[in-house]
């Protein structure tokens, strides 16, 4: 099991074959580390990529954020949002082809668990609800990568879930020697993603693992729970994951305030429904 482990790991890390990232994003990237740059420097580099410039001023504009008012400009987003919010909006933004194309569902199920997650954040009153938004929108990018890089596993994954009716990362573990969550945090570091970030994508499904930031892991397990139960989009198996007692202890999550959560989501899932950056 470790050589299949260690085997696939240089598989899932061979970064030839990683989806390709906008250039944009390793200039802004290296701008940000200078604490003299303008965020109007910053939005004009990003904004020379039209293509991508229009997909993630449509993600900002989606009900996931849900602004009273339009925002045009990518300036006026990243003063809003933040550059780790728009980092993670292209990220997306970037896979969403492969996505569409690799498992039908998830990109839908990645858009209702940003909506679940900011709303979880905003309800509670976490600081920069957006950024919870982001860990919901990528959690399973670990799974696309898989299909990528590991193509002929993909189906052996589907038929053990089916088979043995199992969540999908349990399935993941059994024939790779790892789940999403574990690439998660390779594609965390690889992209140097903040670490609240990276605790939310490496530990939704062990919450009781992250050390700095249990709130992110903790939402973002919430999130996925959630639109699982209403069946938003489709992450690979049919199981509504296990809800962790955890994370409502962490959030201090009262069974009304979680009530009241859900009622809210079932009006913004409608409203979500459809979205699609491409159009």
């Amino acid at each position: 099991m470790e050589d299949l482990r260690l085997e696939s790991k240089k598989k899932v890390l061979a970064v030839k074959d990683l989806p390709t990232l906008p250039q944009v994003l390793e200039e802004v990237s290296k701008l940000v580390e200078d604490p003299t740059v303008s965020t109007e420097k910053i939005a004009n580099v990003i904004s020379k990529d039209q293509v991508l410039s229009a997909k993630v001023l449509k993600m900002v504009n989606s009900p996931i954020y849900g602004f009273p008012r339009r925002i045009s400009t990518i300036q006026h987003a990243l003063v809003l949002l933040g550059f780790n919010v728009i980092k993670g909006l292209i990220i997306s933004t970037s896979v969403f082809d492969i996505m569409n194309k690799s498992m039908v569902g998830l990109w839908e199920h990645s858009l209702g668990c940003a909506l679940a997650a900011s709303t979880i954040a905003k309800t509670v009153g976490l600081k920069d609800p957006e950024e919870y938004a982001v860990g919901g929108l990528l959690h399973d990018l670990g799974k696309v990568i898989a299909l990528v890089q590991l193509p002929e596993l993909k189906k052996e994954v589907e038929e053990l879930v089916k088979k043995e009716d199992i969540p999908y990362y349990v399935a993941e573990k059994k024939v790779m020697g790892f789940g999403h969550d574990r690439i998660n945090a390779w594609l965390a570091d690889y992209w140097n993603l903040p670490l609240r970030l990276k605790e939310g994508l490496a530990w939704h499904h062990q919450i009781k693992s992250a050390q700095y930031y249990p709130e992110m892991a903790a939402v973002v397990h919430l999130a996925d729970f959630i639109t699982r139960v209403f069946e938003v989009g489709f992450a690979g198996d049919d199981h509504a994951s296990k809800l962790h007692p955890e994370a409502c202890k962490i959030l201090k999550l009262s069974s009304k305030t979680f009530e009241a959560i859900l009622d809210e989501l079932a009006d913004e899932f409608l409203e979500l429904s459809g979205f699609n950056p491409e159009e």
